[in-house]
């Protein structure tokens, strides 16, 4: 039985807001209740804030339904079909600018996650002052410690895509100027480090627990090349194993598996009354407890037996995508449709007609070789939905595995044999042989490949490519320009309000 949050009140910068989040196994007594004057009186009242902190995640500028188009389209990972809106095409190639809604959306829900984050640590001593014998020690720092990493995660969002960002350690209506990148990822690392430190080793499921922190910082680590620090970190990641079945990361039933360290989470059981407009959680009118990606993805046509699948096709993968893959890869099967596949529990075939993108003459449809099944609900579904209740599994154990393989990899004194022996046990679950040289260049370019065909449609690629500085080489022919396209630029709505943010100061080339 799924248990939930259905509304939390909060205040936030001295302002009452009504947050939604559904973590389904986060139970609260009748929070509703919560009053400001009230805050950090019971352990309830505790609770209640620091789920608050999750329900950014679900918004429309995140995991409701933009990251997804943002990441994946940029990466190369997909091409546009006759229905991708204006807004999202040009994250194809690179033509978007400050007035996209996207990066603004996406740049709102983080800042106001963060400022929900902010406002749970600014009350630590409130939160110390409840008795122990109502509140341990234990559980206090716990949730403490679960505000420092959805603060340090909102950041880690952030900062691949904006580079310098203003840092708020503390609520505030005055925004602040932009600060070093090395100063944001101080600050990232040390809330991960914290989190590592009081996170429990398990917990409710939709809360991070200590592995989960320290995959997370180790990833920070990586990403600023501290190899042996990254691999110290990724080493305590501990009790986790990959899924036999990869597919069986991308389904409802087996949420939270085994391989699953962190998890964006949705049902559309509990609703999504605002799926359009919830585009920062700030009110309670911004109910929406489901994610787009099925429908947005889907595949379109009749399959074998005439049923109309109904997915809307914005987005197909690209060529370059499905050419990566090795013959015999499981994971092709397991990340795409295509003519022949089985659906809805194997009732049910998909033909070409599956994949016709536009269908009023006189423009002929086109046919696309394939479609995206990962986070589809057609596996158990004759058609797919409006919305899913398929949670984001945004950090795998096979990532963890990956990572500590370009650990050893890319460190002084690394071990070529220990990161092919961890790229082998993400090839095996695939079905595949592995016969790597235990050079530097060899083993990585296996890492950048298993890279791609692993985490294929998961908003992974565009920032490997980046620090791996292969995006000018792979993503030129989509319109990727050097010096500019590594960051996106400052949304125009916080360079016209933040006095301390002004046009001038955005990124380059923007």
């Amino acid at each position: 039985m799924m248990r939930k949050i259905k509304y939390i009140v909060i205040v936030l910068s001295g302002i009452f807001a009504i947050n939604s989040c559904d973590t389904k196994d986060l139970e609260l007594t009748n929070p509703n209740e919560l009053a400001p004057e009230t805050f950090f009186k019971t352990p309830a009242q505790v609770e209640a804030s620091v789920n608050a902190t999750y329900a950014n995640l679900q918004t429309i500028g995140l995991y409701g339904r933009h990251i997804f188009f943002a990441l994946d389209n940029m990466a190369g990972e997909n091409v546009g079909n006759s229905g991708l809106e204006g807004n999202k095409s040009p994250f194809l190639n690179f033509t978007f600018d400050q007035s996209s809604d996207i990066i603004q959306f996406y740049w709102e829900a983080c800042f106001l996650g963060i400022a929900k984050a902010n406002f749970v640590l600014d009350n630590e001593e409130k939160i110390n002052a409840i008795s122990n014998s109502v509140l341990s020690t234990q559980t206090k720092n716990k949730y403490l410690a679960e505000a420092h990493f959805m603060r340090a995660y909102y950041y880690f969002l952030l900062v691949p895509r904006f580079g310098d960002l203003p840092i708020y350690t503390t609520q505030t209506i005055t925004g602040n100027a932009r600060s070093p990148k090395a100063d944001v990822y101080k600050l990232i690392t040390d809330d991960f480090d914290f989190a590592s430190k009081n996170l429990l080793d398990k917990d409710q499921k939709g809360r991070p627990n200590k592995s989960a922190a320290f995959a997370y910082l180790g990833k920070a680590l990586l990403y600023q090349k501290k190899y042996d620090e990254a691999l110290a970190a990724l080493n305590k990641v501990t009790g986790y194993s990959l899924e036999p079945n990869f597919f069986d990361n991308f389904t409802e039933e087996n949420e939270h598996g085994k391989e699953s360290l962190f998890e964006i989470e949705f049902s559309s059981s509990l609703g999504s009354a605002d799926r359009w407009n919830g585009t920062n959680n700030s009110g309670g009118e911004d109910l929406n407890e489901s994610s787009l990606r099925s429908q947005e993805y889907g595949i379109p046509g009749n399959g074998q037996d005439g049923n109309k699948i109904g997915g809307w096709f914005n987005v197909s993968p690209s060529d370059d995508l499905l050419t990566a893959y090795e013959p015999g890869d499981k994971r092709y099967d397991a990340t795409f449709y295509y003519a022949g596949s089985k659906y809805n529990e194997g009732k049910n075939t998909m033909t070409a007609d599956c994949f016709k993108s536009g269908y009023n003459p006189p423009v002929a449809p086109t046919y696309r070789p394939a479609g995206w099944k990962k986070y589809s609900n057609l596996y158990k579904s004759p058609t797919t939905t409006m919305d899913s209740g398929i949670n984001f599994k945004v950090m795998r154990y096979s990532d963890v595995l990956l990572m500590k393989a370009e650990c050893e990899n890319q460190r002084a004194g690394g071990s070529q044999d220990n990161a092919i022996a961890y790229i082998k046990e993400v090839r095996d679950r695939a079905g595949l042989t592995t016969t790597i040289a235990a050079t530097k260049d060899a083993v990585f370019a296996a890492i950048v490949h298993e890279r791609q065909v692993e985490f294929a449609g998961e908003q992974l690629r565009f920032d490997d490519l980046i620090r791996w500085n292969l995006a000018a080489t792979v993503l030129a022919k989509n319109g990727f320009k050097t010096n500019k396209n590594e960051l996106w630029p400052i949304p125009n709505r916080e360079t016209s309000s933040n006095l301390k943010i002004t046009p001038t100061d955005n990124n380059p080339g923007w």
